[in-house]
């Protein structure tokens, strides 16, 4: 077989699969469509549920505060595992991006050894109370603008109080809880 054969092989099997494509591709096209009788399944669809706009509480320091006699330390501990990129828990541990945290509740605010402090930190003044640390860490940014953590803070107040624990622990002799 010499290779002109060959090509007119190849040249009509070609030309049927066009032949074959192109009538079916005529045929849909040229006949009206119709839909199934009914579905090959039925889907459990449900509408979801319309939410209005969702109107964001304020922020309650004395509800987080009256968790803190029943408040998990554990839990607490937990949460604070995302706080050690930045800290660090120990008794005379270095300072990170942000100051050591041994002895936080009391502690003097802007007045850990080894760090820096914004500006924004040292005006604030005074004592890290169970109130003020619970502000602060609900929304750092908010309690004290233009500190610099970036931290966006803790929403669930049962978390806070956990963590607010665990905080409490982090000390000599750790501060006795709110009234």
């Amino acid at each position: 077989m010499d290779g002109f054969e060959f090509n007119k092989i190849a040249g009509a099997v070609l030309t049927a699969m066009l032949v074959i494509a192109g009538g079916r591709t005529i045929l849909d096209i040229a006949l009206p469509k119709h839909k199934a009788e009914k579905a090959g399944w039925a889907l459990p669809i449900t509408e979801p549920k319309k939410k209005g706009p969702e109107i964001a509480k304020p922020f309650d320091v004395a509800a987080v505060l009256s968790l803190l006699p029943n408040a998990s330390a554990d839990n607490g501990a937990d949460l604070f595992r995302t706080c050690l990129t930045c800290h660090t828990p120990d008794k005379g541990g270095p300072t990170r991006v942000g100051p050591n945290l041994w002895g936080i509740v009391g502690r003097k605010v802007a007045e850990a050894p080894g760090f820096n402090y914004s500006s924004a930190m040292k005006a604030f003044g005074g004592e890290w109370t169970w109130e003020r640390l619970a502000t602060y860490l609900h929304k750092p940014a908010e309690a004290i603008p233009d500190n610099k953590m970036v931290f966006e803070g803790v929403k669930d107040d049962r978390d806070l109080a956990d963590l607010l624990v665990h905080l409490r622990k982090l000390a000599d002799t750790p501060a006795p809880l709110p009234k």
